[in-house]
């Protein structure tokens, strides 16, 4: 009985997952207040009865995609302000980092990108819900640096913010820089977010003066 139980359960995970993968490569070319979830059970290859036994909504599915997108990337944000080693060296793994990540998951970053302001409300909220997870732990890391001492929580807490803003624009930016073709716009992308993250970078140091 376990065992078929056990089967069931593989099967519905696989659905889901399939309802996720397809509706993100919809969402390629459209946004997701326009998405029906016809054209996601249709591209799955089930009723749309199905899509209930999942999922509420095409918000709540919403929902999970940006769990799905930005979930796994809390070690990384928490990696690119790690103290280790010399600031500009940092500066260009961190760079680096949201680079691959890009490569690795485009369409997820560019869910993220249209959706952090778009139309539906509950994926707004999750997105800003996930960016605000993502500035306490990076305001936890930059704690640890000795160059903290003396800083509030309130503006530990304001630079973070300032970081994790600035790698979600990198990785916007860097979304166009994946045609072949690309690397002198790759070269710009880097160039630019490297400066950006070096400003941020030196008003940090200068702030308590």
């Amino acid at each position: 009985m376990s065992h078929t139980l056990g089967i069931r359960q593989a099967q519905k995970q696989k659905t889901r997952q399939a309802l996720l993968d397809a509706a993100l490569g919809l969402l390629e070319e459209q946004s997701l207040s326009s998405l029906g979830l016809r054209e996601v059970t249709r591209a799955v290859g089930v009723a749309p009865t199905a899509f209930y036994r999942h999922f509420r909504s095409t918000a709540d599915l919403g929902v999970a995609l940006v769990e799905e997108a930005l979930g796994s990337l809390h070690p990384m944000i928490r990696t690119t302000v790690s103290a280790d080693g010399d600031p500009d060296e940092r500066i260009a793994r961190a760079v680096e980092l949201i680079a691959g990540h890009v490569a690795a998951h485009p369409a997820h970053v560019r869910f993220i990108a249209r959706e952090r302001h778009g139309g539906v409300q509950p994926v707004r909220e999750a997105i800003q819900d996930q960016l605000a997870r993502f500035g306490e732990e990076v305001k936890r890391e930059l704690a640890k640096d000795p160059m903290s001492e003396g800083w509030s929580d309130d503006d530990l807490l304001m630079l973070a913010n300032l970081y994790v803003d600035q790698m979600l624009m990198t990785a916007s930016l860097f979304l166009d820089t994946l045609e072949e073709g690309a690397e002198e716009e790759r070269a710009r992308v880097v160039h630019i977010a490297n400066r950006r993250m070096r400003l941020i970078s030196i008003g940090r140091r200068h702030w308590l003066d």
